[in-house]
């Protein structure tokens, strides 16, 4: 068995097991670029990563996902297609959370489906954890807020949902600057709507 080619026919069955129509729905669920898919698609690359999220999340078989062997849900179908969100009946399954995502589209937020994530990933000082993606990059971050400090955090301004870090500075204010650092702005602390605290960022699906 080859796991360096075949990923096209893989690709394929992972749409099936979701329940989507089209590639673009799922490079939203998994959180990665069409520029990603369609590389991988044009080089028929074996997407081992994907198999395994898909297979958690959608109970299929990762051997009828890699190989086209077997039966495709062995534990039955999760309904993935029709909104439900998987619960972890199966032994397997025990220590795994599920992440609601949440993407950024031209200053917007919408949801994105949700992330399947191990319970021994989760640092225990996040109690509501989200998965915010900005463009290519993908953000663990906390919604249970207290007051603002120093950090990267998702933001709302002036109608505006962003990535930003901030800076407290005397007296009341803050200082806003680009993740990835940049031109910066400095504003009153209550001139800007905290949204969540991204405490770490995710490697992406490249």
């Amino acid at each position: 068995m080859d796991l360096k080619t075949g990923g096209q026919k893989v690709i394929t069955r992972i749409l099936e097991a979701y329940g989507f129509k089209t590639r673009q729905a799922l490079c939203d669920q998994l959180g990665v670029s069409t520029s990603t898919m369609g590389t991988r698609w044009m080089r028929d690359v074996f997407p081992s990563d994907w198999v395994v999220q898909c297979s958690i999340e959608t109970g299929a078989s990762v051997e009828w996902l890699s190989f086209g062997k077997g039966e495709a849900f062995p534990y039955g179908n999760k309904n993935f297609s029709n909104g439900n969100i998987p619960t972890a009946n199966e032994n397997a399954l025990n220590d795994v959370i599920t992440v609601h995502k949440k993407k950024i589209v031209d200053g917007n937020l919408y949801s994105a489906n949700f992330y399947m994530l191990d319970k021994a990933m989760l640092p225990a000082h996040i109690s509501k954890p989200i998965i915010v993606i900005d463009d290519d990059e993908q953000y663990l971050a906390e919604q249970s807020l207290e007051e603002i400090s120093d950090g990267i955090w998702l933001v709302e301004i002036e109608g505006k949902v962003s990535i930003k870090e901030l800076t407290r500075i005397p007296v009341g204010r803050v200082r806003v600057n680009p993740p990835e650092g940049g031109h910066y702005f400095e504003c009153g602390i209550n001139d800007l709507k905290a949204l969540a605290k991204c405490h770490y960022r995710l490697m992406s699906n490249v």
